[in-house]
């Protein structure tokens, strides 16, 4: 069937508003890359600039060359940390998601109740923190990059939607069969959630990745650092060294903290960003569906 030209007139228009709203998206993360290949001089000269301004990778190898064991350590860190507390997250989030949904727990709506409450309330930093070093002993410890961060209350209550919406017949034939409700879990429940574990596990994919506050607050050992904590250091160093708040002798080092910014930018996120399209399409379905069904 041919198209009206109005209906083509409408389609041409929402083609070029989409383009350009994704070259406003896109244009800081070129600005981004452009800074960081350009010469720290021209930037301080002529300012940013989408195309790099003579162009060079100075600003990466001064990075790689003074802290380049540290960092690929740090990448290892952040790694690990991202990996186990996805995985560890994902269980505990969806296995009380999966009793929460069950209609027959008693106090189901009083524990979800609680878990909703510290969403509004919280007992503090300092409250947290004596918890977590004293009876938890996470000071200094790489645990302490993935403990205190392993269960979210929204991403529970996003998961327990798409539980609820699993055909209670399926959980009663099972039960018929003489699966206990760990067998109805791991074999009925999960498979059919897909959807929902490749959503909430980005998210908490995202969570670990960028993370760098538990970082600053248990660990002080070098090694355990993670990528952005690591990254963090060598940005405050250089503007502490660019302003002076140091020993007079370093103060007249030259060093480029502006292309510095945008570089470790770039590091950081590097590995997000291919990443993050693969997984798109089940992180926006998975948003969207919990949505309607909420």
């Amino acid at each position: 069937m041919k198209r009206s030209f109005s209906d083509r007139a409408v389609n041409a228009a929402a083609y070029i508003f989409i383009g350009l709203f994704a070259l406003i998206c896109f244009y800081p993360l070129l600005l981004t890359v452009s800074v960081s290949l350009s010469s720290e001089s021209e930037i301080i000269q002529n300012g940013y600039s989408v195309l790099p301004q003579k162009f060079t990778f100075d600003t990466y190898q001064y990075i790689f060359a003074h802290s380049g064991d540290r960092i690929l350590r740090s990448y290892g860190v952040t790694i690990f940390v991202t990996v186990v507390g996805t995985v560890a997250s994902l269980f505990v989030t969806s296995m009380m998601s999966y009793a929460l949904s069950i209609r027959r727990l008693k106090y189901r709506n009083a524990i979800a109740f609680i878990c909703n409450f510290t969403i509004i309330f919280s007992a503090g930093l300092i409250p947290w923190y004596i918890v977590c070093v004293n009876y938890y002993g996470l000071k200094d410890s790489i645990w302490s990059l993935i403990l205190p961060s392993m269960f979210s209350v929204w991403n529970m209550f996003l998961m327990r939607t798409y539980f609820d919406g699993i055909p209670i017949s399926l959980y009663e034939a099972a039960r018929i069969d003489g699966a206990n409700y760990f067998r109805i879990f791991w074999q009925i429940a999960i498979p059919l959630s897909k959807t929902a574990l490749l959503t909430v596990g980005l998210m908490y994919a995202l969570q670990y990745w960028n993370d760098w506050w538990n970082a600053l607050i248990f660990i002080k050992e070098k090694d355990n650092f993670p990528l952005q904590y690591y990254l963090y250091t060598i940005l405050s160093n250089i503007n502490a060294i660019r302003s002076g708040r140091v020993p007079a002798g370093a103060t007249g080092v030259k060093l480029p903290a502006e292309t510095v910014k945008m570089a470790v930018t770039v590091i950081t996120i590097g590995p997000i960003i291919f990443l993050y399209p693969f997984a798109q399409k089940y992180f926006v379905s998975g948003i969207m569906t919990g949505a309607v069904k909420g």
